[in-house]
């Protein structure tokens, strides 16, 4: 089949949205021919010549989604929604809501998005879990060279989705309790209103929390990997692949309870805290470092998921999409 798959996030972006469309053209690139774009209008032939469509994002490649489903209404239109898509989007935005109607398919990349959509939707929905090579433990290495008993890793480009003040928060929370640690912060600034908050944290507590900018995605999976912890404290998610990356790298995950990492990491996952407490965050971390049976509890958690994000098991369930 030649497939049109359509993303608004390209190499340049360096986020979750490009990964997972990068590593999707490349599993169906194994049985089919992919064109990765960013808009329907950038492909190389009429849009006749496409056997199916696959587009990241309801409301921002609407527009495409849209012009497939006029062209080639016969065809597999597969809408994969964001995390901005299902927790905000679809609830308030007309073109995200045509993007609902029009699909032949929805994708939703954790178990809990089936039941977040409107119930109109939900016999479209299929889960299709990212995936992540499993990789051993790394020696700690800290990028800056501060040693400390706990190593945090954040990872996710600077914007309000990603709840920057509650990492900023548990930052200075730990430097006033004196807890061993330090936070080393992945993501470019795409929201400026943060920036100085940023540069202050760091400024004032340069012993606990360092924003590195922007890492190439191998270099973010080394940190992980050779971090203690991963702090993830999101407002939404769609289905953050920071976790997925540190669960098959076999380290423990402390997240804000939202239905996103809920859909990941089950509801039974004992490393939640609720979104925006970041005293909630310092009390799970500290367990974390003086509760030896509570620490391998979530690595066992964390190990029980591990088989969800096989890539032989995303690629397969990718596949299938085609034959529905």
């Amino acid at each position: 089949m030649r497939i049109a798959l359509v993303t608004p996030a390209l190499v340049d972006a360096n986020n979750g949205n490009w990964q997972t469309a990068q590593r999707w053209a490349q599993m169906f690139g194994t049985a089919h021919c992919v064109e990765l774009v960013k808009s329907v209008s950038d492909l190389a032939s009429p849009l006749f010549n496409y056997d199916a469509m696959i587009a990241l994002h309801a409301r921002r490649s609407a527009a495409s989604i849209a012009r497939f489903a006029t062209h080639c209404p016969a065809k597999p239109l597969i809408v994969v929604l964001t995390g901005t898509d299902l927790y905000r989007d679809i609830a308030t935005d007309s073109a995200a809501q045509k993007s609902l109607e029009l699909a032949s398919v929805l994708v939703v990349l954790q178990e809990q998005g089936v039941f977040d959509l409107p119930a109109q939707f939900r016999h479209k929905a299929r889960v299709v879990f990212q995936s992540a090579v499993r990789l051993p433990r790394l020696p700690r290495k800290n990028i800056l060279c501060v040693d400390k008993t706990l190593k945090i890793a954040v990872i996710g480009h600077i914007r309000a989705e990603k709840s920057p003040e509650t990492t900023l928060a548990v930052a200075s929370l730990l430097a006033h309790n004196r807890l061993d640690s330090l936070i080393q912060h992945v993501g470019n600034l795409l929201d400026v209103q943060y920036e100085t908050e940023l540069q202050m944290t760091q400024a004032a507590y340069p012993e606990h929390y360092q924003w590195l900018g922007g890492l190439s995605h191998a270099d973010s999976v080394a940190l992980i990997a050779s971090s203690d912890v991963l702090l993830h404290p999101s407002a939404m998610e769609g289905g953050a692949l920071a976790i997925i990356e540190a669960i098959q790298c076999g380290t423990p995950v402390i997240a804000s309870r939202v239905a996103g990492h809920i859909g990941l990491l089950g509801a039974d996952y004992k490393g939640f805290f609720e979104w925006g407490d970041a005293q909630g965050a310092i009390a799970l971390l500290q367990r974390y470092v003086q509760d030896q049976p509570f620490q391998m509890q979530l690595l066992a958690q964390c190990a029980q998921r591990s088989a969800l994000f096989d890539p032989e098991n995303e690629r397969q369930t990718l596949l299938n999409l085609l034959t529905i």
